[in-house]
């Protein structure tokens, strides 16, 4: 909490003669440029105005420039310009301003006046309080769930895949009903750690929901309260409350929390509170509500909704079929699922596998449409999330349902409706086709074991299934998608932007403060922090980051190392262009011969050449301005599918902006549509509409393309030589002043 009462902070006395000293931590939920932005536009106004200031930065890599005990015990104020959640407690007794991470790049200046009023931040505070507008930033309810889906997805891939493994290499059908995987083997030992894996899903993201509310005091309640959820037998039920239980219970163990923390207490009492009192408290509160409270009218809904489908039996297989599926789809193996499984279960027995069919064919669906989803239409899924896709595909071939459960999670509104139309479409079709499933699971694997009657009808009722919800999954997160980027106030950067590796964050001017960056001699490794409260080479910081997703997993020349210089721009001007042709060796007017090279400079180790360099930017939009500059790179004859290098970069731009600011953009694109790396650059006169924070239209364009298949990290190294000196207003303005092409090329010699 915070407080106005008191007089404001400060570290310096009595003397009033002493600079302004403030602080600032700078946050976005990726930790990818914008932290840096927001980092180097805060130290600039402060610089301005005669203010030390020292910024963390917590980016990809991790917290840099770390604030320890001595800067915050002589500081006047605190600035936190962050979209996650960030640890106020060691800000106890300071004015604390918080707001999202754009306030910090687009308003710096008014961000340093606010502080000096800001209330000061108190024992048992919490960082949900907010004290200026926060432009795009997300509410907190919401990112307490991403980051409670965020620790779940590990648990989910590691524990589905080991069942799936498990039961494919050891499991067989038995007799007496079920896929069994013999006790005591190998393989049993497999699957149970799977199960573990599964059992600690649902209490992880219970618990971080809850911690991301209610801080550390929160994690254990949360976590508790999530086990209790999913442990039905607590409460008289069979099936548990599942993932959604879990949702319920993280948000009840923070918001719980976040009120006892308001509670006053004697200052004996204080230290203990939040490891003791707190965690107490609020786990044994939460954990007797749930069981007394929320699990009986759980267990009593449930076990009636069993007896109405009994009733229906002797209805319509396809009436049945698309309840089933409905009810399978639903929270994919929480207790509307599982109370549609024990009813198809229960039925074997008597001699009724059609049941236990419907429910086998739309076990898989969720999974497998999910998986498909993000293959069919990358653009809308983040990296991580295309991995987990990966990950579901495979679950889904083994009747794991959870391995839908973080799409779910993350864009309930989108997937859990297409999760249901393509389980309700699947159930239908088999329960129409009178597919039978003998063993109480489903999936193509039951139906490979010979589990199931009606084989081919039960492929297309999954085959279909699982193409419904991939398609409407796809449009609905699609229609999400526009209207987010419809916002009036946004910067083309979605929360689910991949958490991507920070490989390098750009290279500090020499003289600078601000965001400097060193590569250590022995590994190459690139780290960076904001050290003074002067310097502008955020923006080199900025531009590595956003490389970052094209790099980490390495990139490089076709000849990496220094030796890459030769394939540069001899090559490229030997090529044979799809474009101009080869370059008119001619002498351009106005520039004296002699004050010519022999040799055309080399730039960038060659891969921008005087082929790949334009002084006037014909487009006015992103889109026609990326296409423009794609079809300048295959004048070098290095690019193999223009449209596909125009995709790649587009799908880019649908992650993040790659517009940084001070009229920069630098697309770009790793991509096999490009033979070797290559560089374009471009002006605009009238400047691009990029979506950069600052506001600025774009007017000087870096094209960068990279193949797929490259290594190494050249191109971070020339990255970051490139933003190094973009970040000099001089360079800038030689480069903007430039006449023609050649000029261009002189002046960008100097990066090396």
């Amino acid at each position: 909490m915070t407080s106005t009462a008191g007089p404001p902070p400060t570290g310096h006395g009595d003397s009033g003669q002493q600079r302004l000293r403030l602080l600032a931590v700078t946050a976005c939920p990726t930790g990818i440029a914008h932290t840096y932005m927001a980092a180097e536009k805060l130290a600039q106004a402060a610089e301005s105005r005669g203010i030390d200031m020292k910024v963390e930065t917590q980016g990809s890599i991790g917290a840099e420039n770390i604030l320890d005990d001595n800067d915050v015990s002589t500081a006047d104020g605190v600035i936190i310009a962050a979209d996650k959640d960030v640890d106020l407690s060691r800000f106890v007794g300071k004015r604390v301003l918080m707001v999202g991470v754009a306030e910090g790049i687009r308003h710096p200046e008014r961000l340093i006046d606010q502080v000096r009023s800001a209330p000061v931040h108190t024992a048992g505070g919490t960082a949900a309080a907010t004290t200026a507008p926060t432009g795009r930033e997300r509410s907190v309810a919401y990112k307490a769930l991403m980051n409670g889906v965020s620790y779940m997805i590990p648990f989910v891939v590691v524990g589905g895949l080991l069942i799936a493994i498990s039961l494919s290499l050891g499991g067989h059908p038995d007799p007496s009903g079920g896929l069994v995987i013999p006790k005591g083997s190998f393989w049993m030992d497999v699957n149970n750690i799977g199960v573990i894996g599964f059992t600690l899903m649902v209490p992880i993201l219970s618990g971080y929901i809850a911690y991301a509310i209610g801080d550390r005091p929160a994690l254990v309640p949360g976590m508790i309260g999530g086990w209790i959820a999913n442990t039905g037998y607590l409460y008289d039920s069979k099936a548990g409350a599942g993932f959604i239980g879990a949702i319920v219970t993280g948000f009840l163990a923070g918001y719980l929390v976040l009120w006892i923390k308001k509670v006053r207490v004697p200052k004996f009492v204080q230290p203990i509170m939040p490891i003791i009192v707190i965690p107490i408290v609020a786990t044994t509160a939460l954990g007797l509500f749930f069981i007394y409270v929320i699990g009986k009218p759980i267990s009593w809904v449930f076990e009636h909704l069993t007896s109405w489908l009994g009733g229906m039996t002797g209805t319509s297989a396809i009436l049945l079929g698309t309840i089933l599926g409905l009810m399978i789809a639903f929270d994919m193996g929480g207790p509307v699922n599982k109370t549609a499984f024990l009813f198809g279960a229960g039925l074997i027995a008597t001699g009724n596998q059609a049941v236990m069919g419907m429910c086998a064919a739309a076990i898989p669906v969720m999974p497998l449409g999910q998986g498909l989803a993000t293959l069919i239409r990358q653009r809308l899924y983040t990296e991580q999330e295309r991995e987990t896709g990966l990950a579901s595909l495979f679950m889904g071939c083994f009747g794991i349902s959870e391995g839908a459960i973080p799409f779910a999670a993350a864009r309930p509104a989108q997937v859990i409706p297409a999760n249901m139309l393509g389980g309700a479409v699947a159930g239908a079709i088999a329960g129409l086709a009178g597919v039978k499933d003998a063993v109480p699971h489903g999936g193509p694997i039951v139906a490979v074991l010979g589990a199931v009657s009606g084989v081919p009808m039960f492929f297309v009722a999954v085959a279909i299934g699982t193409a419904v919800t991939a398609v409407t999954t796809v449009a609905l997160v699609d229609v999400s998608e526009r209207k987010r980027r419809g916002a009036p106030v946004g910067h083309g950067v979605s929360t689910y932007e991949p958490e991507l590796a920070l490989v390098g964050a750009g290279v500090g001017a020499p003289d600078a403060g601000g965001v400097v960056a060193e590569r250590a001699s022995h590994g190459g490794a690139v780290s960076a922090g904001v050290v003074g409260s002067a310097g502008s080479s955020a923006l080199a910081a900025a531009a590595v980051e956003a490389m970052a997703d094209a790099g980490s997993a390495g990139i490089d020349s076709a000849n990496s190392g220094s030796g890459s210089a030769n394939s540069g721009s001899a090559d490229a001007e030997g090529a044979p262009g799809s474009g101009s042709g080869s370059p008119d060796p001619e002498i351009h007017p106005g520039i004296l011969p002699e004050a010519l090279p022999e040799n055309p400079p080399e730039v960038l180790s060659g891969y921008l050449t005087e082929q790949t360099v334009k002084v006037q930017l014909d487009a006015s939009g992103k889109e026609a301005a990326i296409r423009e500059m794609a079809g300048l790179l295959a004048r070098t004859g290095k690019v193999v599918d223009v449209e596909e290098l125009v995709a790649t970069a587009l799908r880019r731009e649908a992650q993040g902006t790659t517009g940084l600011g001070e009229e920069i953009a630098i697309p770009h694109a790793k991509t096999d549509a490009v033979s070797a790396p290559v560089v374009g650059f471009a002006r605009s006169a009238e400047g691009v509409e990029w979506g950069s924070l600052d506001g600025t239209k774009a007017r000087l364009v870096f094209m960068i393309a990279v193949p797929e298949a490259a290594a190494g990290d050249e191109h971070l190294r020339i990255l970051a030589l490139l933003s190094r000196k973009l970040m000099d207003a001089g360079f800038r303005e030689r480069l903007s002043a430039a006449e023609d092409e050649s000029a261009v090329l002189g002046v960008l010699s100097e990066v090396g």
